[in-house]
């Protein structure tokens, strides 16, 4: 009866010690198949949202360390994530080989279908993702196109009250000057440069001129029948003895354009992509950010 019982304990002991040599076997096979069908590389163990060669198991620890020592699996690259490192590693040729002789080629190519299957469901909810994305930026482009007219508009026409304001400015205090009169708080008004509204009208004139100048040149230089951008007209002015400000920049631009002695041709492009709005200059409905001289 003992000897029966003690065949029974050896059976039994020898059929675990299959069961984990099966196991053992399996998870390399495993890993070796992961390994063949990424060949960048995967993480030696699995984490908590990204697929390993090996699950994170006390099982699988040995069954790693194995396929390292044993040349199966190479280390490919360290990879840093913030404060912590992880390595990354790919089947070798004799891994390959391994995972040929030992595994039955139905399960094989089996496994491989499995897995390409989950890389193709990964590609398309990346694509649904994209496709999301793409669709968010044309929603807030289009936005942008409606909102950014009106910015440059109101931008645009701020600019050219508070210029003319300031002109408006310049003519009463020449004109009371001139006069001598006492303002209404009984303060005598100091005495202004004589002729300050003419002077101010002999400024306007010498830039109308140094602009068509500038523009006879621009047209002469550029060849291919280009037209000058208002920010290169007024910096190009900018660099006489007293610059223009960029209200008596845009007047003068409409005082030549209502003469007929420029052209001014609008801004064609998305108005988001607008360089150097505040040189732009609004006629009419048109927002206008070329000049050429009529010849």
């Amino acid at each position: 009866m003992v000897a029966q019982w003690s065949e029974i304990l050896d059976l039994l002991s020898s059929t675990d010690a299959s069961h984990v040599a099966d196991k053992f076997t399996q998870l390399l096979l495993d890993a070796l198949t992961r390994a063949a069908v990424e060949p960048a590389g995967l993480p030696l163990f699995s984490g908590k949202n990204e697929v390993g060669l090996f699950p994170n198991s006390a099982q699988a620890k040995p069954a790693a360390k194995k396929a390292i020592d044993e040349g199966l699996l190479r280390l490919v690259r360290s990879e840093s994530r913030g404060k912590t490192s992880r390595d990354v590693y790919a089947a070798t040729d004799a891994g390959l080989t391994f995972l040929l002789q030992a595994a039955n080629p139905k399960q094989i190519l089996e496994d491989f279908v499995r897995l390409l299957e989950q890389r193709e469901q990964q590609v398309a909810e990346l694509l649904l993702t994209l496709r999301a994305m793409a669709e968010s930026l044309a929603g807030m482009r289009a936005l942008a196109g409606k909102v950014l007219p009106q910015v440059c508009s109101t931008r645009i026409s701020a600019e050219v009250e508070a210029s003319r304001a300031e002109q408006r400015l310049v003519a009463e205090s020449g004109s009371v000057s001139r006069t001598g009169e006492r303002p209404m708080n009984g303060a005598m008004t100091l005495e202004s440069p004589p002729r300050l509204a003419a002077s101010v009208g002999d400024e306007r004139d010498e830039l109308a001129e140094a602009m068509l100048a500038r523009l006879s040149d621009w047209s002469a230089s550029a060849g291919a029948g280009q037209d000058c951008p208002l920010p290169e007209l007024y910096r190009s002015l900018s660099c006489r003895e007293s610059a223009p400000s960029i209200g008596m920049f845009h007047d003068c631009l409409r005082a030549l354009h209502a003469a007929g002695q420029v052209y001014l041709h609008p801004w064609t492009g998305p108005l988001y992509a607008l360089p150097e709005p505040s040189y732009a200059l609004l006629v009419g409905h048109n927002i206008a950010y070329y000049a050429s001289i009529r010849c």
